[in-house]
């Protein structure tokens, strides 16, 4: 799939996120239905075997006219499970897979042999450059206020420097919950935005009942940046946060400790404000889908 082919499949320039214990795939087929590109990390399957069974799941629920899915593979040494993961993601053809914690040129060529794309998160203009010399079709800049693992870099900064180096398919992270920042998303230089929290109520999403109704309660003051969770920065929603006690100190986490820990430690990004209830997939990106084509008519109209 070229760019051109994948922006086209699209309804407009938005990729929902794929989020650690809330994406599956009724999200993923639902948003992809409505035109969004739904996606899913690979680990919110316990195995590679339930993961193939979600792919041919989400494959034959889909058809030609749907948007893209994405499938989200953690490229670190504390994930065992990364070859398995890729090798079936190469043997299903998965339209394009979005890399964290590491970009390496030979997932990268993996991917290209059956002509799918690989975006890759970024938080500093750093990771950005090496990601680039590995060859990634596409940058997602995570900017500050988005959530999960999130950077703290202004989005205008972060996406000006990338694009002075970088003329690929750039994604912007950080706290969008409405149709006029992914036009906005545009103006200021990149080709899609990348919003996830937003969908965490949704009647589709995996998340427990009393996460979606946090969600819907919080505005931005009630989210807090920390390290003490994994040992990388990310967001969380306060309250879930308050109530946690972790038994080991960050970063010293196997992977198993660190999912048990985000189950009652909810991430959220800073545009929680803008989520009042609980609805379906398709009526959010409905209305992301109406938001961003009347902010196009009213800009270009300027």
């Amino acid at each position: 799939m070229t760019p051109a082919e994948f922006r086209e499949r699209l309804a407009i320039p938005a990729i929902v996120a794929p989020m650690f214990l809330v994406s599956g795939p009724d999200l993923v087929v639902e948003c992809c239905k409505a035109g969004l590109a739904g996606t899913f990390p690979a680990l919110n399957q316990r195995t590679s075997e339930g993961f193939e069974e979600w792919l041919e799941e989400i494959q034959e629920r889909l058809g030609p006219d749907d948007a893209p899915y994405g499938v989200n593979l953690i490229v670190h040494k504390s994930n065992p499970r990364v070859q398995a993961d890729l090798e079936l993601c190469v043997k299903h053809k998965v339209p394009f897979i979005i890399t964290s914690l590491g970009a390496v040129s030979e997932l990268v060529e993996a991917v290209h042999s059956y002509g799918g794309m690989v975006f890759h998160d970024v938080t500093t203009v750093r990771h950005a450059q090496k990601a680039a010399e590995a060859g990634v079709d596409g940058l997602i800049a995570v900017a500050a206020g988005a959530g999960g693992h999130a950077g703290k870099m202004s989005p205008f900064a972060l996406t000006s420097e990338i694009r002075e180096f970088f003329d690929g398919i750039l994604i912007l992270s950080g706290a969008m919950s409405h149709g006029r920042q992914i036009a906005a998303a545009e103006v200021m230089g990149a080709d899609y935005g990348y919003l996830g929290s937003h969908f965490i109520p949704a009647h589709e999403s995996m998340a427990v009942d009393e996460q979606k109704q946090m969600m819907t309660e919080l505005t931005m003051k009630d989210i807090t940046y920390t390290d003490k969770v994994t040992g990388v920065g990310a967001n969380f929603m306060t309250p879930s946060l308050n109530a946690a006690s972790l038994e080991h100190a960050p970063g010293e986490m196997s992977l198993n400790e660190e999912a048990k820990a985000w189950k009652t430690i909810w991430s959220a990004g800073h545009g929680v404000g803008a989520t009042k209830s609980s609805r379906s997939a398709k009526e959010l990106s409905e209305e992301l889908i109406a938001q961003y084509r009347e902010a196009k008519e009213k800009f270009c109209a300027g």
